[in-house]
């Protein structure tokens, strides 16, 4: 298990290497000075050269990605053309307020998506299967931007129940409990600031539900055509036994291989829902540094999601042996 984790680990190394290279390369080739954004329109010519020598961009293109990966592997990521803070700084501060929207809107996603995928495939062609993948269908098709407008409209501006957008701050554990240790610390929602999630994380959730209920119905389906199915119902054994206890076990690994991919895509791909909902996380960082080719931060957000983003399917492939022993005794 160890080799393969450690395996996994070096993987990553060529990966965001050809990240890096793809969006400096991107950004690059985009129109815009970054010094003329900084100075202004009608700066002096000198001055946006000047400007341009100071921040190394006057340099051939290979010298400047050169430049930047060295630095990036001695940790310096370099700092924000717009804002001049440390650019992990900047990700760091706002990368809490994606997490927790993530996390929201999976468990959403996670509730709705496991029980009706399960009750689609133990109900094949019923009316209730129908409506499910219908439904499904819809979430799927819907575009994040469109709903969340559509529940800020019917939420926030007809029932005004809660927030169009914004957030609300984080407290630590320590500061809400008191009695939390402090090297243990972490920061998490307060009641307050749930109002403020609950209509971005629906927004994230409902589209990834209907991918976790088409999956696991798909995979509820085939394992209870199994032998093994047959044989336990023969055998007298209650129907929910069945379903949760011998089926849903074995049609897990599909299941959370698309929960993993998805979660992961949720940390990165949340951009036009924390733009329709002015939520300030990473997303809307990368959003508003692309608008001023601000490279430094573009490139530290994109290294830092790809990373995360692999980690968590680490995450899932070592998920796999303590859901199926099988697979657990191939590491060994």
């Amino acid at each position: 298990m160890i080799k393969y984790v450690l395996k996994r680990l070096i993987m990553l190394i060529p990966v965001l290497l050809g990240v890096s290279l793809l969006v400096f390369t991107i950004m690059s080739l985009t129109p815009g000075d970054p010094a003329q954004l900084i100075l202004g329109e009608n700066a002096p010519r000198e001055a946006i050269e000047q400007l341009r020598r100071e921040m190394g961009l006057d340099k051939p293109f290979f010298v400047q990605y050169f430049s930047f990966v060295w630095n990036a592997v001695r940790g310096d990521f370099g700092t924000s053309y717009t804002t001049g803070r440390v650019v992990f700084d900047e990700i760091f501060s706002r990368f809490p307020a994606t997490l927790h929207l993530a996390i929201v809107g999976m468990i959403i996603a996670i509730m709705i998506g496991i029980p009706v995928g399960i009750i689609s495939a133990t109900k094949q062609y019923s009316l209730t299967d129908n409506v499910s993948m219908i439904s499904a269908l819809v979430g799927v098709s819907m575009p994040n931007f469109w709903q969340g407008l559509m529940l800020i409209l019917f939420f926030s501006v007809r029932l005004r129940l809660l927030p169009s957008g914004g957030y609300e701050g984080l407290t630590t554990l320590s500061g809400l409990l008191g009695f939390w240790p402090k090297f243990l610390d972490f920061t998490v929602p307060t009641f307050r600031s749930l109002r403020y999630l609950i209509l971005p994380a629906i927004t994230l959730g409902t589209g990834t539900a209907a991918i976790i209920t088409r999956m696991t119905r798909s995979s509820m389906l085939e394992v209870i055509r199994q032998d093994y199915i047959r044989t336990a119902r023969a055998k007298g054994v209650a129907e929910n036994v069945v379903i949760n206890k011998h089926a849903l076990k074995n049609a897990l690994i599909p299941v959370v291989t698309v929960i993993g991919l998805q979660f992961g895509s949720l940390l990165g791909g949340a951009v036009l829902t924390e733009s329709v909902f002015s939520w300030p996380g990473v997303g809307r960082l990368m959003v508003d540094a692309i608008r001023q080719k601000d490279t430094p931060t573009v490139l530290g957000a994109v290294l830092f999601l790809a990373a995360i983003f692999s980690i968590v399917n680490l995450f899932v492939d070592i998920l796999y042996g303590f859901i199926d022993p099988r697979i657990k005794s191939q590491y060994k």
